[in-house]
């Protein structure tokens, strides 16, 4: 089993969050990733922040610790296959959380977020909250 790290998940891991810590302690051994839209999320928020270079410097050292899945054709047919099914549905979830999703069921990890207002009404997606544990 691979782990994908949804943004929310890393940024309360960077403030200290005890149950995120126990959640990466409890599957150290499991293989884990973020896809290039966390990452892009990151770079944006720490750009934008009071103290940017500091905080770039902390996103940069995610990027070295965990590797970044790249968007794939899989990735992409399987965003388009999400966001026409919701919405035919009238769901709407934002296009950047469809990515996130799209990339963790198309690889077959589990994604690990608090997002689970959005995540949680994704059909068929393996999702784990570290931080309400």
């Amino acid at each position: 089993m691979s782990l994908l790290i949804d943004t929310d998940i890393l940024i309360f891991s960077i403030k200290g969050a005890e149950s995120v810590r126990k959640g990466f302690q409890k599957n150290e051994s499991l293989p884990k990733s973020i896809s290039v839209i966390t990452y892009g999320e990151l770079l944006h928020g720490a750009k934008k922040s009071l103290s940017p270079e500091k905080n770039l410097a902390v996103v940069y050292r995610i990027a070295e610790i965990f590797p970044l899945v790249a968007v794939s054709r899989a990735i992409i047919e399987t965003f388009a296959d999400l966001k026409a099914s919701l919405e035919g549905g009238g769901e709407i979830i934002p296009d950047l959380d469809l990515m996130i999703a799209a990339t963790a069921m198309a690889l077959n990890y589990t994604l690990i977020s608090n997002n689970t207002k959005h995540f949680g009404r994704i059909k068929n997606l393996k999702l784990d909250n570290w931080y309400t544990k």
